[in-house]
């Protein structure tokens, strides 16, 4: 029985690690000619609620792009891309198991269910003179209650997405 219950808690744990991992993906069109877009434009998205949190979003995402070797198009310049940011949070009940004293389980415990936030960012960019999506890269990570946690959160998503742009040719 305690074997069983220690296997338990070892996978509930990894569960729950499992739950607070940040997952990024991306996907592109293979046509789409990347290796010409060198000038981009802003175009309306689903901004976060936060405007401090839009506004270091944006930020990052011109800091990655002019890594990248694209620059933000002048007012009265045609953009090769246009990019739009959008952001969505959802909430998520979490079972928490308590009932650990200090030599290891006690078996005695509850369960406690836990409100988790789960913040999606989502980057497009479109070809501007087909209007067609070209590329896009999607970042899932729970939202802590610390604004200097999700900005570290934010920066490492980001990051991580544009390790993938452009879009390999394999």
């Amino acid at each position: 029985m305690y074997i069983r219950t220690i296997g338990a808690v070892a996978v509930a744990s990894l569960v729950a690690a499992g739950a607070y991992a940040q997952n990024v993906n991306t996907d592109s069109d293979p046509s789409a000619p990347f290796s010409t877009y060198k000038t981009y434009a802003w175009t309306p998205g689903t901004p976060s609620p936060v405007s401090l949190t839009e506004q270091r979003i944006h930020a990052d995402v011109e800091s990655q792009m002019s890594g990248k070797g694209m620059r933000l198009a002048q007012p009265n310049e045609a953009p090769d891309v246009y990019v739009a940011t959008h952001v969505l949070a959802t909430t998520q009940p979490e079972l928490v198991a308590n009932g650990f004293g200090p030599w290891g389980f006690s078996g005695y415990g509850a369960i406690d269910v836990k409100t988790l936030v789960k913040g999606t960012l989502v980057v497009d960019m479109y070809d501007a003179k087909t209007r067609k999506m070209v590329w896009r890269g999607v970042a899932t990570a729970t939202v802590s209650d610390k604004a200097s946690k999700n900005s570290a959160k934010l920066d490492k998503a980001l990051e991580k997405m544009f390790k993938r742009y452009p879009p390999s040719s394999n």
